[in-house]
């Protein structure tokens, strides 16, 4: 049903075009965007137009520029970096209405945007809570099966919130929002994930709701806790007994096939990156792996990727990993693991030697004799500010003692 959605909207907009429909472009200024959740509720967002072809999302301290603007007479589609959802609208005047469309989950979320609107959420009446620190969250925490824990880490300045939730496998990137009396609200957008946090606060307290898109929702508590800490994102994956090393055996986008066995990672410090196009923690690492690979991949060292992907093709799977790499300039291989899902339970069976795969993304740190040191869960990347620093410092410590055995 959802692919004959996809197709009818499609349909809708490419017929649209004739050549009577004169074509309107964006106005420069800034828009004020909304993606219909659940609940009625309303995930906004923010983007400034720069010139027709170009506009920034804007995410907090984050702002993630967009230049592949496509007009169709009528229509506009708006591609956010590297990932493969996408904005497809009509105008109505100066105003956009259409929807956020996913076609490899078989996604369509409602959307629409209004020009000359700079406010994410409106506020009706005075903060009367700061949620200024550190929060113990549980997520999901009426189902023992389902649920997880998470670090809430936010700023305040009168009634604007900024800031993010750490869990044990990454972090919700770039929040920001506001409190609205009692009542904090909380958006992101960065053309992967579309999220939206509410919760009633108190002095020590909050409670209230996760959605992501229109398709996923979590109940969430927390409480006021300055000296919380998560557990250590280095002992949730691991070797399974008697395993030592890693093997596999995967094609790159030329479709050789690339080994860890091959002499260019023999006595060679390697990082074997468990990931995929498609999930923005992924990106933040690979933003950064990729800073250090061009600084140190002459000190006999290496990077792997193994992608995971959602696209329903192995054609289209390539596809997502030759976009990221041009778009970060990467220069160190991406494989193709897996396409058709990103299952983790499947991702495992590709890489049996690991008790589980927890997280997207996941590093492996293998040391010059094959063997594995060390297997991180997850990534914290900028949002997190001295988290994401904290990692930075301790991973260059970890590979820099690694290079000099």
């Amino acid at each position: 049903m959802i692919r004959i959605l996809i197709g009818c909207f499609m349909a809708l907009v490419v017929c649209s075009c004739n050549e009577d429909i004169k074509q309107q472009n964006l106005k420069v200024g800034t828009y004020r965007a909304i993606l219909k959740a659940e609940d009625n509720q309303e995930i906004p967002f923010v983007f400034e137009v720069k010139s027709p072809t170009e506009l920034h999302i804007i995410n907090a301290e984050e702002v993630i520029k967009v230049d592949e603007v496509d007009y169709r007479n009528d229509s506009i589609f708006i591609k956010a970096p590297v990932f493969e959802g996408f904005l497809a609208a009509t105008f109505e005047g100066d105003n956009l209405k259409g929807s956020y469309i996913k076609e490899s989950l078989d996604r369509v979320v409602p959307f629409s945007a209004e020009y000359n609107k700079k406010n994410r959420f409106e506020v009706t009446s005075e903060a009367k809570e700061n949620v200024a620190g550190i929060w113990e969250t549980v997520f999901n925490h009426n189902d023992a099966d389902d649920q997880y824990i998470a670090k809430g880490v936010f700023k305040q300045e009168g009634s604007k919130v900024t800031g993010t939730f750490r869990t044990t496998t990454g972090d919700y990137r770039y929040l920001e929002g506001v409190m609205d009396g009692d009542q904090m609200k909380l958006s992101t957008f960065d053309g992967a994930h579309a999220f939206l946090f509410t919760a009633k606060v108190s002095d020590s307290t909050m409670e209230g709701t996760f959605y992501s898109g229109n398709h996923w929702k979590a109940p969430f508590v927390a409480k006021r806790n300055a000296s919380y800490e998560l557990p250590s994102t280095d002992e949730l994956t691991f070797l399974k007994e008697g395993y030592d090393s890693l093997e596999f055996s995967f094609p790159d986008e030329n479709g050789t096939i690339i080994s860890l066995s091959d002499d260019r990672f023999k006595n060679k410090v390697v990082i074997v990156q468990i990931m995929g196009t498609w999930c923005p923690n992924c990106l933040d690492e690979s933003i950064y792996f990729n800073e250090f690979y061009e600084a140190n991949k002459d000190k006999d060292f290496e990077i792997v990727a193994l992608a995971f992907e959602y696209a329903k093709t192995e054609e289209k799977a390539f596809n997502s990993i030759s976009r990221l790499r041009e778009k970060l300039n990467i220069s160190y291989p991406i494989l193709l693991a897996q396409y058709g899902t990103s299952d983790k339970e499947k991702a495992q069976e590709k890489l049996p030697m690991l008790n589980h795969v927890l997280s997207y993304p996941t590093s492996i740190f293998i040391d010059k004799s094959g063997k594995v040191q060390k297997i991180h869960t997850g990534f914290n990347g900028p949002a997190t500010g001295e988290k994401y620093e904290a990692f930075k410092a301790d991973f260059e410590r970890f590979v820099g003692g690694l290079l000099s055995e």
